[in-house]
């Protein structure tokens, strides 16, 4: 796993480039390395404002006082933060862009797993597709609200899941013998390694106005996994 690493500081809030498949804050048992825990050991109080997925990368912020946490958290809750992330889906949307204005809630099964339900609370995603690739397309979320797995869980309740969502769609790893034909191995390669193997979410940008009214946009660029897909499947489109 990467580092994370310093998109921004200032003497009220650090932006992180989160790695995928590390955790935004501890876990119960702490055992596992956290982006909060990391920026513990460099700042000592450290605030947690909101969260991405362990397997979303991308921009996350933390105060680093009290009174810059009670303002940031306030202007996610209140909507005042715009949030775009950018992903990969299953499939060619019908759409260009649109609306998913559908109700989340935690499926009561399933703990930890949400589903679109009228009694669950309102959750709106407006998305954009960036680039129809065919098999898969590249797409712009912009979330207004900020519940668990929004993105993932309205995609898959429009049929185009995030690619590798183990949770929403299709776990299994993306191999490029899987789009391009005549694959073969290398020489040296006993077998094929995934080009990606991870949840395609990734936060892109953040913008928001700061307590002293200063305007911020941070910005995290696609990760090499998920640009390394794209390319190869720019190259292979039909």
């Amino acid at each position: 796993m990467h580092k994370p690493e310093i998109l921004f500081e200032n003497d009220a809030f650090i932006a992180i480039n989160k790695p995928a498949g590390m955790l935004s804050i501890p876990d119960r048992e702490g055992k596992e390395p956290s982006v909060k825990s990391w920026l513990r050991e460099k700042y000592g109080n450290i605030f947690t404002v909101h969260r991405l997925d362990r397997e979303t990368s991308g921009v996350i912020v933390f105060a680093k006082d009290e009174a810059t946490h009670k303002f940031l958290s306030e202007a996610f809750e209140h909507r005042e933060v715009e949030k775009l992330y950018q992903g990969l889906v299953q499939g060619s949307l019908a759409e260009p862009s649109g609306s998913i204005n559908q109700p989340i809630m935690e499926h009561p099964a399933k703990p930890g797993t949400m589903v679109v339900n009228r009694r669950g609370k309102e959750s709106l995603t407006d998305y954009e597709v960036l680039e129809d690739l065919g098999l898969y397309s590249l797409v712009q979320f912009r979330i207004h609200t900020g519940r668990t797995h929004q993105i993932r869980v309205h995609m898959q309740s429009l049929g185009h899941p995030i690619v590798c969502d183990e949770l929403y769609g299709d776990p299994r790893p993306i191999l490029l013998s899987s789009f391009k034909r005549n694959f073969k191995l290398s020489k040296d390669q006993e077998e094929e390694r995934p080009i990606l193997s991870r949840l395609a979410l990734h936060s892109h940008l953040l913008h928001f106005r700061d307590a002293n009214g200063e305007f911020h946009t941070l910005e995290a660029p696609l990760p090499k996994d998920m640009r390394a897909l794209l390319q190869q499947l720019k190259k292979w489109k039909q």
